[in-house]
């Protein structure tokens, strides 16, 4: 399964260049002196098989480092499509914090295919996608996470849209749900079907005047929140999205947005049923993450 997340969801907006995996083992085998911590000793060309409630708490240190495909991915619980890294330390999952060294692999890769959005490769992060490797239907999904910093890349790409999302129902790339908060202080609910993006619900949840310089992200900076998606079909074949937050990481959610995917409702696009993949997609942040969680419903 070759990179389904790479070019639809690494970006709400705009083309994004595949990233040529040839040029990417060249130089990896020139990075001599590039030493990383492995995720898992071997590579988990098999998924794990998962059981709902599934809970992921970061506390097995490591790196987790984004690959070609699914089963190339060394977690059996998750494939970073993008972004470059996972680190995880002192029980957090984490994008890359800061600007990656000049030498690093995934630097001048990202240089190379990407220098637009990623800042001449310095910052993957800011297209940093996880996806799951297991399949959910009608689930909860949970994250615990705290924005460190908002990169400032110039690109046109970087704009209010710009977030952290969950995906839902993840078929392919060109067909998946998600949902978030974004840096303009918006929750959205969208839906891509054949290629083409459905907004279903926008709301304001941080008020104030979004500006790409002058106020960058209404988001809450250096805050614990917690955020919640739940995904459900109904017996008329209609797909529930409900999206909540816990802004005070206290326990207490409330519901920011809510879309109904009935047939034909979005341009004539049937809802997506079925199992998919989830994940987290974030957008020019530096982010923490702990306690990712998904349960069938």
């Amino acid at each position: 399964m070759k990179n389904p997340l790479r070019h639809a969801s690494a970006r709400a907006h705009g083309p994004y260049t595949k990233l040529r995996w040839n040029a990417f083992l060249t130089l990896l085998s020139t990075a001599l002196l590039l030493i990383l911590i492995p995720f898992h000793p071997t590579s988990a060309s098999t998924a794990a098989a998962v059981s709902s409630p599934f809970l992921y708490t970061f506390n097995a240190p490591g790196t987790l480092r984004e690959a070609g495909s699914m089963s190339e991915s060394s977690s059996p619980y998750f494939w970073v499509n993008s972004g470059a890294y996972l680190p995880i330390q002192d029980g957090l999952g984490k994008t890359v914090q800061g600007a990656l060294p000049a030498n690093d692999p995934w630097r001048l890769l990202y240089a190379a295919n990407n220098p637009l959005d990623t800042g001449n490769g310095y910052y993957p992060q800011n297209i940093f996608r996880l996806l799951t490797r297991s399949t959910w239907t009608d689930d909860v999904q949970e994250i615990q996470f705290k924005i460190q910093h908002t990169n400032l890349t110039n690109t046109p790409n970087r704009d209010g849209y710009s977030g952290i999302l969950f995906f839902s129902r993840y078929r392919d790339s060109d067909t998946l749900y998600y949902a978030g908060i974004r840096m303009d202080g918006k929750a959205v609910i969208k839906k891509k079907y054949r290629g083409t993006y459905y907004t279903m619900d926008l709301k304001t949840v941080f008020p104030g005047t979004y500006d790409k310089v002058k106020t960058p992200t209404l988001l809450p900076q250096k805050q614990w929140m917690r955020m919640r998606l739940s995904t459900q079909g109904v017996q008329d074949g209609s797909v529930v999205l409900t999206l909540y937050l816990d802004r005070n990481n206290d326990g207490q959610y409330v519901e920011i947005a809510r879309a109904v995917d009935t047939d034909g409702s979005y341009s004539g696009t049937p809802p997506i049923t079925g199992p998919g993949y989830a994940g987290i997609r974030t957008d020019y942040q530096d982010i923490f993450f702990n306690d990712y969680k998904l349960m069938a419903l």
